[in-house]
């Protein structure tokens, strides 16, 4: 306890850390304590699992009060992180009694609004903390500490807006902290206007290269979730996250495993709050072990035994793709990232090897089993028969790529579901033209050649192929 009490840190917060068995300090912790608890204004680089909810929980404790006025305030991008972040701020505080209340939206205004009442500091999602300024059932008038936890994720969510109308409710006399994974041109605008001569600490990334292994696979386009099977039977693993780029996909691959007796649930924005709570308790007790997420429900959760991480979909924005794999390797330990390719990921992936300077390491597709790919159609609003492949379905149930129902269904782009837009493809009718699944080889998509021919799928997947390899 003696590093953390060279840091100024007060006596109650270092006995609970005590009893939490903290023992040093990290190095975004060393950098930015001292700085915190004097009062001065902070920009951190600092990336998920750094320690940055006591870099600035130190200060928070040391400089509020129980006096059952809100004194400071926690502006977080998810609803988990505002539950992660009140968690660990109450454990830090255990001696200081402070009171704190997370606010987000998917559960009742009633029950916040009560605990409001008594709060010493708010910590929450912007446009529930909008909703509760514009109720008037919260005061932010004596404000000192605010803190963006996040930046970068909140303004990649489009809160920016929410932010600067958040932000300009506090006091101009504030101390304004300001934690973010990457220090953007936009990150900077915010501190232009709203910080007081900010210090800047930026602390290297928590994941050791020499404990990551980093490789992808190139699949045909009907072959991806049977190799993501494969290596989830295959690998000798821990914890392990896979990574979808929409809740559609999520669901998919969350499902298709489940009916393989992999272990596996999902978590994305579209489930209800509760919901994401109770599967986030679960993982944490090492009640399953595959957790298919989107990039927003993940983004700043602290979750720790990560052994493995799959991107099955190749992320949108080379930046997450750091974000993700940090994930993994962390404290000593090894990890591996793995890439699952296929044809329509070529695009983002060449993006993410141009934008980041580390090796990813092709591995040779081993002999895989195809796997029979089942999903139940569920409509999305009561008695609404549209199909969400954004057809007309009779309400039947796909399996290995066949319509059981009437209808005329045709392939997406990625937010639609893997069943449909991973393998391409057409239904129409009772009928089936292209694509397939994974259960039934129907050849893929038919493209025609220049020269008037047919070109098959397969073909047209391994000249898209060739012509990916030939940049790198």
């Amino acid at each position: 306890m003696e590093a953390f009490k060279k840091l100024g840190v007060s006596q109650e917060i270092l006995k609970a850390l005590e009893e939490l068995k903290f023992k040093t300090p990290t190095e975004i912790q060393e950098q930015t304590i001292p700085l915190v608890v004097s009062g001065k204004d902070v920009i951190a680089g600092a990336a998920t699992g750094s320690g940055k909810t006591l870099a600035f929980g130190a200060g928070i404790i040391h400089n509020c009060q129980r006096i059952a006025i809100v004194q400071a305030l926690v502006l977080v991008p998810t609803r988990e992180l505002a539950d992660q972040v009140a968690k660990a701020l109450k454990g830090f505080s255990k001696y200081k009694h402070l009171e704190f209340v997370e606010v987000y939206g998917g559960v009742s205004m009633g029950p916040q609004v009560q605990k409001l009442r008594r709060a010493d500091v708010v910590v929450g999602t912007p446009g529930r903390i909008l909703d509760h300024i514009e109720r008037e059932t919260i005061d932010l008038g004596y404000v000192k500490i605010l803190v963006l936890d996040e930046a970068d994720r909140m303004l990649d969510m489009g809160f920016i807006r929410d932010v600067k109308k958040i932000v300009e409710r506090c006091p101009q006399k504030r101390q304004t902290l300001l934690f973010s994974a990457t220090v953007t041109h936009e990150i900077r605008k915010i501190a232009d206007n709203y910080m007081d001569n900010p210090t800047e600490v930026f602390a290297e990334t928590q994941i050791d290269p020499s404990k990551l292994e980093q490789v992808y696979y190139d699949v045909e386009d009907n072959m991806k979730f049977s190799l993501l099977v494969h290596l989830l039977k295959q690998e000798k693993s821990g914890s392990v996250m896979v990574f979808c780029n929409t809740q559609r996909n999520t669901d998919f691959v969350a499902k298709n495993l489940q009916n393989l007796g992999i272990n596996a649930l999902a978590i994305h924005g579209g489930y209800s709050q509760d919901r994401r709570t109770r599967t986030m308790e679960k993982f944490h007790a090492k009640d399953f072990e595959v957790l298919i997420c989107t990039d927003v429900a993940a983004r700043g959760l602290d979750i720790k035994g990560v052994s493995h991480v799959y991107n099955y979909d190749v992320p949108n924005e080379p930046s997450q793709y750091i974000h993700r794999i940090g994930r993994t390797a962390r404290a000593g330990k090894e990890g591996k990232a793995i890439t699952i390719l296929a044809s329509r990921d070529y695009e983002n992936f060449s993006n993410v090897k141009k934008r980041n300077e580390f090796e990813i390491k092709r591995e040779e597709t081993p002999e895989i089993e195809r796997v029979f790919i089942t999903f139940k159609h569920e409509p999305r609003f009561g008695n609404d028969r549209r199909g969400s492949f954004g057809g007309r379905s009779g309400g039947g149930k796909f399996s290995g790529g066949r319509n059981f129902g009437r209808g005329n269904f045709r392939s997406h782009n990625s937010d639609r579901g893997e069943s449909n837009q991973s393998e391409g493809g057409e239904i129409r009718g009772r009928g089936f033209r292209g694509g397939g699944s994974e259960g039934r080889s129907f050849g893929g998509p038919r493209r025609f050649s220049r020269s008037g021919g047919r070109r098959s799928g397969r073909d047209e997947h391994r000249a898209s192929r060739n012509r990916f390899h030939r940049r790198f």
